[in-house]
This record gives C-alpha cells, structure tokens and sequence, in this order.
C-alpha cells in the first residue's frame, strides 16, 4: 500500500478544524425596584426583607424602598433600613408602585389601587378570608401576582410555606403553653411525679411535624391524627416511634379530645367540613386549649373563629380557643428574618435567569407560584372556590 494514501473520512478538512465553542448567553436582566411597604392589617409585625439583605439588593443595582416604620415591629429601625442603601418614603403609594411589591397579608383593597399595572407582587394570599370581588378588582390593575402558599421550588416542594410552617408549628406550642398556664395553672409538659399535660395534634405535615417536636420537647404526652398514613409513616420515623399515630377515626379521635389539655389545629380544609365538631368540644375539660392554625385556609374545629392580635382567644364551652391566622406573628423577628433569608435567594436568583419573564418561562416552579398573570386568573383552586374564568398558565407563557 502507497504511502501517500489517504484515511477516508466524511468530513472535510476544514470542518475538522478546531473552532471556538459557542455558549448561550443569558443577558442579565434589568435592575428593578423592590416596595416593601408596612403592614396594615390583621396587626401584622412581620415584614419581608431585613437590612442585611436590603444591602445585598442594593450592591447588585436594585432599588429598594421601604415603607416608613415597616420593619418596627420586627425591631427594625428606618435608619438601619437607610443605612443599608434602602430608600426610605412615608408615602405608602410609592411602595406599591415599585416593579416588584413584597408583603407578607395580602394589599387590601384600598392598597390595590396603588398598584401599577404590570407589577410583580409577592405576598400571602389567606385564601379563606378573600372574596371574589378581591380577585376581580386585583385583576382590573393588570399585575402579576404569586402567593406565599404557592412557591414551590427545584423539587416540587412549597417552600415557602414549609419554612413557615416550621415557624408556625414550634409557636403554636408556646403560645398553648402560656394559654394553659393562664387558663388552668397548669404547665405544659411534665416533671417527675407529675402526669405529663396532654397534646392532640391534627395532622401530620410540616406544621404538625414541628408542633410533635416541640411538645416532645416539653415533656408532654402527644397523640397525633391524619388521613394519610404516609405522612403519619413519616412522622413515626421522625420522632424515633415516641408518639402514637391515628387515622381519623371519630370515635377514637373523641376519646383523646376528653383528656387533652391542648389540641392544635394544623390540617388545611379549604372547601371541606371541619373534623372536630362542636358536639366534640362540648366534651372537653374546661380550661383547655384549641389553636387552630390553619383557619385561614378552612376550620379544623368547628367552634373555632378568626382572632386577632389585640383579642387572641375566645372562650366556647369552657375552652380556649386562638384562630390567629398569623400566628407566628407573635416571633416576628425570627420570622422575618426566616421570609428574608428566603426571598433574598430568590431575588438572586432573578439576576442569574435575567429578568421575571425568564425565569416563567425556564423554571416551571415560578410559573405554576402565578395566581394571576397580566390580569388573568390561573389557579384552578381558586377559579373553582369564586367562580372566576381560568386560564391555564401554561398556554400563557411557554
């Protein structure tokens, strides 16, 4: 064989060249200005970003504006809010007029008028204590708007509402503590040669998980009631097998009822009937507690109602009982710094994907957060709940 002969090869020469690697470029996205404006209902002292994230915001080109006294009842002041870059305003309309609104409770309806249209607002949407009118006039201003209760990250899961939830579970157990101490002098727990206190939790997720945690923590004796057997399995795991577990099963769920000392509501009943019911709590010891945590997205305990920060507790049949939709309120900086610590991450997040309208259309978790895009409803859940017309959000941005 000659050697001049030739390898065949369906290539030419050139094409077997080297050449450059082109990459995608994302283009980063426009600096855009953040409204935290004060809470106004409700007797809300959270707020949604603390100082050192406020700085973190501003060294990445963003404006921040915050709302004169909205980070007071967290314990922080105007000045550290100034000092960390933010620009401070007594006027609540130029809050709400920034491209991105953060709240914790909803704008009322006043408030949505200070919206501009096309914004982006992030707040909690309480489901169970809006009205169809609500949705109609926030859709009039065009904006698009994500609930707390919908932010799902990566894997699926709501974050947002888990980190809440842990915060919501671990209060929920202090604050009966202090209703039983008051109540009935007794301490929640036990010490030796003193019968534990007696906890009833409803349900087994995050909320729940957190508030077996705490009362375990405490020394009491806790008994724990779900539907799902899975999230009763993984509870079980958890707490080393420590707390007995239940479907629930009216008869035994009663029995329980007549000897606990609290029971804590964290089982979500938006459109269905509530699992404990008046005839239950008529059975209760007198002096007892019940805090239904989830009344804002439907009642677990039928005599429960919504209370507030100034009047916390009503009594019913000799029972305590707390239906704060806002409860973790009452640790209002650990909170806000929790939510701030959150949303700082996914801020950022904003600057890598370049801009709002990139990361609808590339992450498929932001886009299903939107209860409502440019005016148009997009949650079956709550097209369903006030007849509204939904549009799929999915044929919206893809």
């Amino acid at each position: 064989m000659s050697s001049t002969s030739t390898i065949f090869t369906p290539f030419s020469e050139e094409e077997l060249i080297p050449k450059e690697e082109k990459l995608e470029v994302v283009k980063k996205g426009k600096t855009f200005s953040i409204g935290v404006p004060k809470e106004t209902c409700l007797s809300e002292k959270r707020t949604c970003l603390i100082p050192d994230a406020v700085q973190i915001l501003v060294n990445n080109g963003h404006k921040v504006i915050i709302e004169s006294g909205a980070g007071e009842g967290s314990h922080f002041s105007d000045l550290l809010y100034s000092e960390a870059g933010a620009e401070i305003t007594n006027d609540p309309k130029v809050a709400f007029s920034q491209d991105l609104v953060l709240k914790i409770n909803p704008p009322t309806e006043e408030e949505i008028e200070y919206l501009r249209p096309m914004t982006y607002l992030i707040s909690a949407l309480q489901i169970n204590l809006r009205d169809k009118n609500y949705f109609i006039k926030l859709a009039t201003k065009k904006v698009n708007a994500i609930a707390f209760e919908f932010i799902m990250d990566e894997y699926k899961q709501l974050s947002l509402v888990r980190l809440i939830g842990e915060i919501a579970g671990s209060v929920s157990i202090l604050y009966a503590s202090e209703l039983l101490a008051m109540s009935n002098g007794l301490m929640l727990g036990g010490i030796t040669g003193v019968r534990p206190t007696e906890v009833v939790i409803l349900g087994a997720g995050i909320v729940g998980e957190f508030a077996t945690k705490a009362a375990i923590g405490l020394g009491a004796s806790v008994k724990v009631f779900d539907n799902s057997l899975s999230k009763l399995r993984r509870l079980h795991t958890l707490v080393d097998s420590r707390v007995p577990t239940s479907i629930i099963d009216p008869k035994e769920l009663t029995k329980s009822l007549r000897r606990a000392d609290v029971v804590i509501g964290a089982l979500p009943r938006l459109n269905l009937s509530p699992i404990v019911t008046e005839d239950m709590v008529m059975k209760m010891k007198k002096g007892s507690v019940i805090i239904d945590i989830t009344i804002d997205n439907g009642k677990v305990i039928e005599t429960s109602e919504l209370t507030s920060t100034e009047k916390p507790f009503i009594i019913k049949h000799g029972v305590i009982h707390c239906g704060l939709p806002n409860l973790t309120s009452k640790m209002p900086r650990t909170t806000t710094k929790a939510v701030s610590n959150f949303f700082l991450s996914y801020l950022l997040g904003y600057d890598e994907e370049g801009g709002f309208e990139n990361m609808l259309v590339h992450k498929n978790e932001i886009k299903q957060s939107l209860y409502m895009y440019k005016g148009r409803h997009t949650k079956l859940l709550i097209c369903n709940k006030f007849d509204l017309p939904y549009h799929d959000i999915n044929l919206l941005i893809f």
